[in-house]
């Protein structure tokens, strides 16, 4: 069983990074030396799968994470 938690954490820290950088913010080199122009828009879409399942992707991260240590005992 802990062997599953195990495969699971890392195929889901995987899958975080992958949807992590998939992610687009639309700010170029600009904004790192103070020509930040941020406004408020709506995810719409692609970006809000991508959103969504990165923070799916995060919760099943911590909770196999926790029960992997919990399987130790």
């Amino acid at each position: 069983m802990r062997n599953f938690f195990n495969i699971l954490t890392v195929s889901s820290a995987i899958l975080m990074m992958i949807a992590i950088l998939a992610q687009t913010r639309g700010q170029s080199l600009g904004s790192t030396f103070g020509g930040e122009t941020s406004f408020y828009r709506s995810r719409r879409g692609s970006e809000a799968v991508l959103f969504n399942a990165t923070i799916i992707l995060g919760v099943i991260f911590v909770l196999s994470a926790i029960l992997s240590i919990m399987a130790k005992s």
